[in-house]
């Protein structure tokens, strides 16, 4: 019997052949064949999720209940909570899983009859804008528990989402959301009005009466996960509402709360055509919690802003009144870090924000003022880090003169940090000390390492995505997608897309990339 199909306790200390394992649990997980687990956990998600666009809910239901009482979705429950930076923070029970002989002990805990989750620890971290955003960190084992339900669930929740969704979504990014909003407000017969939407503390006020009703998945379980509570300087708190942020079911639950704001848009559109004879022009993109809606006119994008706040009551939520506003395009929008902006030529640019620009040098400008006594290559090093991630993320937008722009506000900095440090020589000799020439490129910040320019991040377009694909179905479509931006990013060659790409084939090889 294969232990991935079937888990019990008493088959979980077996090997392949039946006989009990006498190896030591260290050397037990050392052991473990994750490219089977893994292989066994796709194919029993897209199960799931074909059982699912079937519409055979009962073998939805069979398939989710196999999953999660297998003995390889365990093991990759564990191996995820254990892999990522949260490793470290432990519950209220201080327990960490830091030993591969604690990790392999702790598919034992993963049993759903009778599992009873323990209170989260209670955190507060300061977001931009200065205010407090509450934590709650889970026990390790109920981290686990969140991870194997979740594996389960999503591929219902990816079945059932809106086309136009894109946050905490496999195969889908920020990238993909600005990519669909520019399609909406760039054609000459564009809406010209968008809502700005902001849900108001989203994860910690949807209703637990609604979720219990609409997720598919144990309601014991997910009832444990709601109503755990919290401790707080000693204190055991009730939690009545909202889901805990920083679990990891937490998402999930988040996106199939808000799922469904799409198909009321598209209602109302086919009303107000059918029955006021106008075009209203509604179109959604959301990325989690945060979405945009372009309307036709002012009065239709106040109309629209009723029905939404209508369908976020029904989930327990609402919408903020300072955020949630109402702008024309040509005064511009932003969304993810980038500002959307139509011209008086017509035209509209993606560029990243202000806020976006002001943050980064803010971050640049905290680590040189702390490391004024650093070594070079050490500064080098964490100012490269910084760079790299903020250019890469706005490597698809109009971007080009703001890197340039950058890259003049990093060299002020720079220079200033480099008098300060040598404030009885003078600026040729901090010059000859700090900068070089390579090439064509002068004044190159460089001793061992050499630091990176915002300007050389070349400018490539985004590849849309097809919004009809499932990752869990069209699995080709997805890995030659990968295949494709990754040649767009790093040689700037957007390959055309096959007839086949959504049907079974051989992965893109790293011969086929250097071919390219």
């Amino acid at each position: 019997m294969d232990k991935g199909e079937v888990y019990t306790a008493r088959t979980a200390n077996l090997d392949e052949s039946g006989k009990e394992n006498q190896k030591p649990a260290s050397l037990q997980w050392e052991a473990i064949d994750w490219f089977k687990v893994e292989q066994f956990i796709n194919k029993a998600q897209a199960r799931i999720a074909k059982a699912m666009a079937n519409g055979n809910k009962k073998l939805v239901r069979e398939l989710q209940r196999m999953l999660t009482h297998s003995y390889y979705a365990k093991l990759w429950a564990i191996r995820k909570v254990t892999s990522t930076a949260g490793k470290r923070t432990a519950g209220i029970d201080n327990e960490k899983w830091d030993t591969p002989a604690k990790k392999y002990r702790a598919v034992s805990k993963l049993e759903t009859k009778g599992y009873k989750a323990k209170a989260l620890k209670r955190v507060y971290i300061t977001k931009s804008n200065g205010k407090k955003r509450p934590l709650g960190i889970p026990t390790m084992t109920d981290r686990a528990m969140q991870a194997l339900m979740a594996l389960a669930l999503d591929p219902i929740i990816e079945s059932v989402s809106d086309k136009r969704s894109f946050g905490f979504r496999k195969g889908r990014s920020c990238h993909d959301a600005c990519e669909q909003l520019f399609t909406y407000v760039s054609r000459k017969i564009a809406a010209q009005w968008v809502i700005e939407g902001d849900i108001k503390a989203c994860f910690d006020e949807i209703a637990h009466e609604w979720l219990l009703r609409h997720i598919p998945m144990d309601k014991r379980i997910l009832k444990q996960f709601l109503k755990a509570g919290y401790v707080y300087e000693h204190q055991l708190f009730p939690t009545d509402r909202g889901t805990p942020q920083g679990g990891i079911i937490s998402p999930l639950l988040a996106n199939a709360t808000l799922n469904g704001i799409e198909e009321l848009l598209q209602k109302e559109t086919k009303r107000m055509r059918s029955q006021e004879k106008v075009y209203p022009k509604i179109n959604m993109v959301r990325y989690a919690d945060d979405f945009v809606i372009t309307a036709k006119t002012k009065e239709i994008a106040e109309k629209v802003i009723g029905l939404v706040r209508q369908f976020m009551t029904e989930r327990g939520l609402q919408l903020s009144e300072e955020k949630t506003v109402i702008t024309h395009i040509s005064e511009g929008i932003d969304f993810l870090g980038w500002n959307i902006k139509k011209h008086r030529n017509g035209k509209v640019l993606t560029k990243p924000s202000k806020k976006s620009q002001q943050k980064v040098l803010e971050k640049i400008r905290t680590i040189i003022d702390s490391h004024r006594g650093a070594k070079q290559d050490d500064l080098i090093a964490m100012l490269n880090s910084v760079i790299r991630g903020w250019t890469n993320y706005h490597h698809t937008v109009v971007a080009k003169r703001i890197f340039s722009k950058m890259d003049k506000e990093l060299f002020l900095l720079l220079w200033k940090w480099a008098r300060r440090r040598h404030g009885n020589k003078g600026r040729y000799w901090i010059s000859r000390r700090y900068w070089k020439t390579e090439g064509n490129k002068h004044w190159v910040f460089k001793d061992t390492l050499t630091l990176l320019r915002f300007c050389d991040t070349r400018v490539r377009r985004h590849i849309p995505l097809n919004l009809e694909m499932n990752p869990y179905i069209d699995t080709e479509y997805f890995h030659k997608r990968r295949y494709r931006l990754l040649v767009n990013r790093t040689l700037g060659v957007i390959l055309p897309e096959t007839k086949n790409q959504g049907q079974t084939g051989s992965h893109p090889t790293d011969d086929g990339l250097l071919e390219a």
